[in-house]
């Protein structure tokens, strides 16, 4: 499919395009500041994924679980400096649904942003349903389901309010978890070094269980498909820029300090987890490694902290997937492949993409509740691989639109990907070897069948959409 021409910048003299609404002539406010985009960019992917879902990983992989944590950090460092490029370029509220649809074609721009959309809003219900479950162990007189139901409320309400909420209760969660990042290297660089704990363990750990690479090179697949599903979730920082007060400057800012700092955050972790506990451990999967190594180093009530540190990376990881998808449908809606009745603003905030976001993410969870193993389980596994498609759509517009700039507007590529174009197909590469690996585990295969389904859906709708407005062009520009 050749790609749709871009449509000419408008609205504003550096060529970005006003996050308005043509169904309520309104905008978009802009009260993200950089703080706000710093710390959603940081705080955006530690999640409950790296507190105690990496546990299988290790588990899987032992100590070469670091080096998957490097394999996949790389990747996701090229995808970001990928999409900070476009952001900063042409900042939208749609992000890479935007780009897909305006270098590839409109149908692209149909799967990306709905898959996202479908993911993001999946994950509501299931970060709902496991910080009700961490309340209710507190609190067994109260039901897990009525936890979820208030956390469910309180950030929808939360998010149809201005903007500079959201942006609050981010930077605020982002806070907590890179301190208690922060902290967890601290002690185990001590813990590392003898000064607390049993005493310096070498690289007893390391090595001489089995070796570096305990579970040869299947282990280590399966570690590398783990460590690379919990990077996701850095994509909302450019979807927020679109709402910040400078966004081509801010998602730039964000971008370029974020990611490193990520991977440190991720490759430290997991080298300090696997040199002080054996990867043998049960513990490390049953507890989380966090509370095995800190439990290990003799912390007081490791357990109770990680598990307030764990619900905060969940509700944090909710306020931010309701507010991306809201944002998502919006921009969608906004360009004709949504109901038009989303896009509606008012006080500045997408209300009504907000409320059906909620909806679909509260229908998500009575599917956990009623229908567990059929159709929440369906439903997991349609977005189960969503971001590595978010991903190869992200490198084949970064390739047609890199091209375009430098050709019509190079003052614009204020971040630039590092050696263009052949990181970009090394990433590219990366991201369908990924996906070739999965092919190789049954319950993988599964998530690659169910999201192929999706896919296909997404896809066909979008390119019948494509044929209908050719023949008919609708004035219209992408948000």
């Amino acid at each position: 499919m050749a790609p749709t021409p871009a449509p000419p910048a408008s609205g504003t003299p550096n060529g970005t395009r006003p996050a308005a609404s043509p169904a309520s002539g309104q905008q978009l406010t802009h009260g993200l500041k950089q703080r706000h985009l710093s710390m959603i960019a940081l705080g955006g992917v530690i999640g409950a994924g790296l507190f105690v879902g990496s546990g299988a990983g290790i588990a899987a992989a032992g100590p070469a679980i670091i080096l998957a944590f490097v394999l996949s950090g790389l990747l996701v460092m090229l995808i970001m400096r990928m999409l900070g490029e476009m952001s900063a370029a042409r900042p939208a509220s749609g992000s890479f649904s935007v780009h897909a649809e305006n270098e590839i074609g409109p149908w692209a721009g149909v799967t990306a942003g709905w898959m996202y959309w479908v993911m993001l809003c999946c994950g509501v219900a299931a970060e709902a349903t496991a910080a009700g479950k961490i309340v209710n162990g507190w609190i067994p007189g109260v039901s897990v389901w009525v936890w979820v139901g208030l956390f469910m409320v309180f950030f929808c309400s939360s998010n149809l309010t201005a903007v500079k909420n959201f942006g609050e209760f981010e930077f605020w969660f982002a806070a907590i978890k890179i301190t208690a990042i922060i902290a967890f290297l601290v002690l185990g660089g001590l813990g590392v070094a003898g000064v607390i704990g049993p005493g310096a363990p070498g690289v007893e750990n390391l090595t001489g269980q089995g070796g570096f690479l305990p579970r040869g090179t299947d282990g280590l697949i399966v570690g590398l498909l783990a460590s690379v599903f919990a990077y996701g979730g850095m994509e909302t920082v450019t979807i927020a820029a679109a709402e910040s007060d400078d966004p081509r400057k801010n998602v730039a800012n964000a971008v370029r300090t974020a990611v490193w700092r990520i991977a440190i955050f991720y490759i430290g972790s997991m080298a300090l987890v696997v040199s002080l506990v054996s990867w043998k451990d049960p513990k490390v999967v049953a507890d989380g490694p966090y509370v095995t190594v800190l439990s290990h180093l003799g912390v007081p009530a490791a357990g109770v902290i990680m598990q307030v540190v764990v619900l905060i990376a969940l509700l944090s990881a909710m306020n931010a997937n309701i507010y991306g998808a809201s944002r998502m449908a919006y921009s969608l809606v906004g360009r004709g492949q949504g109901p038009k009745a989303l896009a509606k603003v008012s006080g500045g905030v997408p209300r009504r993409a907000v409320l059906a976001s909620c909806l679909f993410g509260f229908g998500a969870v009575l599917a956990s509740k009623f229908w567990p193993d059929t159709v929440f389980t369906w439903l997991m596994n349609t977005t189960g691989v969503a971001i590595l498609v978010v991903w190869l759509f992200i490198c084949v517009s970064q390739l047609r639109m890199r091209r375009r700039l430098e050709r019509e507007a190079p003052e614009l590529l204020t971040v630039r990907m590092w050696g263009y174009p052949y990181l970009t197909w090394v990433a590219l590469a990366g991201v369908v070897g990924i996906l070739a690996l999965m092919t190789t585990t049954s319950g993988n295969r599964d998530q690659l069948y169910a999201a192929g389904v999706l896919v296909t859906v997404l896809s066909v709708v979008g390119l019948r959409k494509q044929r209908r407005d050719a023949a008919a062009p609708a004035e219209r520009q992408p948000h």
